[in-house]
């Protein structure tokens, strides 16, 4: 590949990295001082729900690896690298810094800059210390104000080396996950507690928002959304109405609060309508609004595509976002099989677009995509090396998209992948592989997949 003859070249300093959390590659789960999160707690109370068994302490050992990994990183040619800090293990009674913790990810962002690699830091992916969902988690507000400490001391112990923080990674997934099906712990199906569930977790964000402002540091503070465009089945009133109403609740219910500083009246109608307010305290509001982000990061691996309501109601467990309409399988879907998806390349491009558009043009980063494959030994050539052609198309597809979204003038500084390499992911354990290395699970051994030598190139060239 030669720059000159390059089709798609992207902005000047554009990040080229890939993204993961804690959770999901520190194994490490009882040592070093860290307690126990929600994921520690469930596998030990229900080890069956996890695919083949595997638990958060078996996962990809960065934290006794991570020299090696990063070094995996530069070899690749990644810039950037988003990962999360554990809450549990950096503050295991919730109050006081556990020093081994502090040491440990002191090392990771002086070895990922060392290496050329900007840190990302997030502080929340999925995983609540177990002690505070002891008293409700995000349902309770002392829990907020505890993440806000949290988030304080996170800045002061890194915040001299980390120029680029996130509050939150999906935080609508573990309101969805959570508390409106039984994916995530605690497993409640509520919406009355989800809804209080998804407002302060906003709260928490704005709160640490604010901490991050009163450090006077010289760095960015944004958060993490995983957008789904919601596409109507047709131009039906009924039909663009129940995809409006899906984009209230999984997409603007954190966009717009985020970015804009206040919720959509549409979502709050809604809300007030079916008698699903949280209760709020005096100068929420404010907080929320003088509290955006400096900046964004997308995910996106899928659309939603939806009708309207035509399947029956059960109302057994209350109202619920299933209510307000169906599903809708678009004849022209093409689909990764092996984890269920639909590939729609161009939903990128409609997000850049939005964001654009509708959200003040803020600087964004796409901050996962990725193409989860289960079996991928099937692919392995005579090398040792998978030949994940499959996975290659699909970043090239979607690059195509995002180029096309930037040339149009949308604000896009980065794209990471998820992942760097093969890593746990909740339910799903080791299932579906994502990395652009193979990780073997029994020695912990690491391989380059044939999409990792296409990502160096790529990122070597900023462009294809």
């Amino acid at each position: 590949m030669v720059l000159g003859l390059s089709k798609y070249v992207f902005p000047e300093g554009f990040l080229w990295g890939a993204a993961a959390s804690g959770t999901q590659t520190e194994g490490a789960a009882s040592e070093g001082g860290k307690a126990k999160n929600i994921w520690d707690h469930w596998y030990e109370i229900a080890p069956e729900r996890f695919y083949q068994g595997v638990g958060p302490a078996e996962t990809s050992d960065f934290y006794h690896q991570y020299k090696d990994d990063i070094k995996r990183m530069k070899d690749i040619n990644m810039n950037s690298f988003r990962t999360s800090i554990s809450w549990s293990r950096l503050l295991p009674d919730g109050v006081n810094v556990n020093q081994e913790a502090v040491d440990f990810y002191q090392n990771v962002i002086d070895e990922l800059i060392d290496n050329g690699v900007k840190p990302i830091i997030n502080l929340y992916h999925f995983d609540m210390p177990f002690h505070f969902q002891e008293i409700g988690g995000w349902e309770n507000r002392k829990v907020v104000e505890s993440f806000a400490h949290y988030a304080k001391t996170a800045f002061q112990l890194f915040g001299d080396k980390v120029k680029l923080w996130t509050t939150f990674n999906e935080p609508i997934v573990p309101v969805e996950m959570g508390y409106l099906n039984d994916f995530h712990y605690p497993c409640v199906v509520d919406m009355k507690r989800a809804v209080t569930v998804a407002y302060h977790t906003m709260l928490a964000s704005a709160m640490a928002i604010e901490e991050y402002r009163k450090t006077k540091q010289d760095g960015e503070v944004g958060i993490i959304l995983n957008l789904t465009p919601s596409y109507p089945r047709s131009e039906d009133e009924e039909d663009v109405k129940a995809a409006r109403i899906a984009d209230l609740f999984f997409n603007r219910s954190f966009l717009d609060p985020s970015v804009l500083g206040e919720y959509p009246s549409e979502l709050i109608e809604l809300i007030k309508e079916h008698d699903l307010m949280p209760e709020t305290v005096e100068g929420d509001r404010e907080l929320i609004k003088s509290n955006v982000v400096d900046f964004l990061g997308v995910n996106y691996y899928q659309p939603r595509r939806v009708k309207k309501k035509e399947s029956p109601i059960d109302d057994s467990q209350g109202i619920l976002p299933s209510h307000f309409g169906d599903p809708y399988i678009w004849p022209e879907r093409r689909m990764n099989p092996h984890r269920g998806w639909e590939i729609y390349e161009k939903g990128l491009y409609d997000i850049a677009i939005n964001i654009k558009d509708n959200y003040n043009n803020i600087p964004w980063y796409v901050a996962e995509n990725g193409m989860g494959v289960s079996d991928e030994e099937r692919f392995m050539d005579d090398s040792g090396m998978i030949q994940d052609d499959y996975r290659i198309e699909f970043y090239q597809e979607h690059l195509k998209w995002l180029h096309k979204g930037i040339q149009e003038g949308s604000n896009c500084f980065g794209f990471q992948v998820w992942t760097f390499m093969d890593n746990w992911s909740w339910l799903n354990a080791y299932k579906n592989r994502y990395g652009f290395y193979r990780v073997d699970i029994n020695t912990q051994e690491r391989h380059l997949k044939k999409s990792g030598l296409w990502f160096k190139e790529v990122a070597k060239h900023n462009g294809f």
